[in-house]
């Protein structure tokens, strides 16, 4: 086996479980696009669908964390696929759905299917990817964060205009999901060993361990590292500003500025789009101008993000929609590298031994955001209007940026060799 024929595989690899990713956020990120819709149909109110993003986001964290420690020990591959399948299953259901007890219902077992997905991607990209390599790779894995979302903004939008109702919004996703678990359970390999090729050589994590860790040795290598514990609690503020953005952009862009959802639809794929760049300039940066450490690069995606969500704020409200998407595209370009660099971070910091752990960790601190993006976004939109709730988004990006900062010096990751 030589060199070549590792990367091809390898690249194979970060291709197929991207795209398998991406399904996920199908059947997850369409909520957004369809809830103009939903509101305007009275099925549901605001503080309700405040209520079950947040307690969605919530479920979906802990389902990271929980699965974070049963992916660490089962087939990735089969895993992943299971999450995809269940997710499909949620959101059928969910569209057949009239009152808001069952939307809450299908929507919260929605956030613990999607929470199967991540974890098992962590994992089977620490055994492909040499930590040197990681934070490029991944951010380029990361895109498909974006992709998916662009899928599902681009999808839902394309309904509407076809004269479709809100519904179509799950039901379509549904069907791609379910068969994004059959490519998914086919063609991805949990590991280079599963594909027929030698496994890669890294050393080991902890003086003198041979082999893998047991579980306790696990959980002191995620929850005893400071730096995992700095990076965990700046995603909750990178994902406040990222939801605070994707989640209500449409709504907000409809009853401030009158734009139609459609519209606003494309408006907000611009973010997304402009994110799939960020993401991979983010992971470029770490890798050659920061040599691994993702805490720098963090600082200041995170420094101008703030300063997208202030000019956005500050935005007049007859100005031209160019503006807006100027604005929107500029916070997206920032504030998805950090969400691509925890991941990487965290993922480096408890190496291939423990990465769906500690990326878990990471997920549901960031997911706890929900309390802040979600029903706490309501409730400061409904006593203070929308200005005060973009000014808030705004502070939390420099909250952020301040920890990331507090993690300036930690080395690029927690393999034996030092990074000094």
């Amino acid at each position: 086996m030589n060199n070549e024929t590792f990367v091809k595989a390898q690249w194979r690899f970060i291709a197929f479980s991207a795209i398998s990713y991406a399904f996920f956020y199908i059947a997850r990120k369409n909520l957004s696009m369809a809830q103009p819709a939903m509101l305007e149909e009275g099925v549901v109110s605001t503080y309700a669908l405040g209520t079950i993003m947040t307690v969605h986001g919530v479920v979906y964290g802990l389902s990271r964390f929980i699965n974070g420690f049963w992916a660490d020990r089962l087939n990735g591959r089969v895993f992943m696929a299971a999450g995809l399948a269940l997710s499909a299953a949620t959101n059928f259901f969910f569209g057949c759905s009239s009152l808001t007890l069952f939307f809450a219902a299908f929507w919260i077992l929605n956030g613990w299917t999607q929470g199967m997905g991540f974890p098992p991607c962590a994992k089977m990209l620490a055994h492909w990817i040499h930590p040197r390599e990681l934070a490029t790779k991944m951010s380029i894995w990361n895109v498909s964060h974006s992709v998916g979302a662009v899928l599902a903004l681009g999808l839902c939008s394309a309904l509407f205009a076809l004269g479709l109702g809100w519904r179509w919004c799950f039901w379509v996703p549904a069907a791609l999901a379910a068969a994004a678990a059959v490519f998914t359970f086919l063609c991805v390999k949990e590991t280079p060993a599963e594909a027929g090729l030698p496994p890669l050589k890294l050393e080991s994590p902890a003086k003198g361990a041979a082999g893998t860790l047991t579980a306790a040795e696990r959980r002191r290598l995620v929850f005893g590292n400071r730096v995992i514990w700095l990076v965990a609690l700046a995603n909750f503020f990178v994902y406040v500003v990222r939801f605070g953005f994707l989640d209500w952009g449409p709504t907000f862009l409809k009853q401030m500025k009158g734009i139609p959802v459609a519209k606003g639809g494309l408006m907000i794929i611009a973010f997304e789009l402009a994110a799939v760049v960020g993401t991979i300039c983010a992971g470029w940066a770490t890798d050659r101008i920061f040599k691994g450490r993702g805490c720098r690069t963090g600082v200041f995606f995170m420094l101008f993000a703030a300063l997208f969500a202030f000019g956005f704020w500050r935005l007049p409200a007859g100005a031209p929609a160019w503006q807006a998407t100027l604005l929107l595209t500029g916070a997206g370009f920032c504030i998805y590298g950090p969400q691509a660099l925890t991941g990487i971070i965290v993922a480096n910091q408890a190496t291939k031994e423990a990465a769906a752990l500690a990326t878990g960790f990471a997920g549901i601190m960031g997911y706890l955001s929900t309390t802040v993006s979600g029903i706490g976004v309501a409730f400061i939109k409904e006593r203070f209007g929308w200005g005060v709730a973009l000014c808030s988004i705004a502070a939390f990006a420099i909250a952020g940026m301040i920890l990331f900062l507090c993690a300036w010096r930690a080395k690029a990751d927690g393999y034996g060799a030092s990074n000094e």
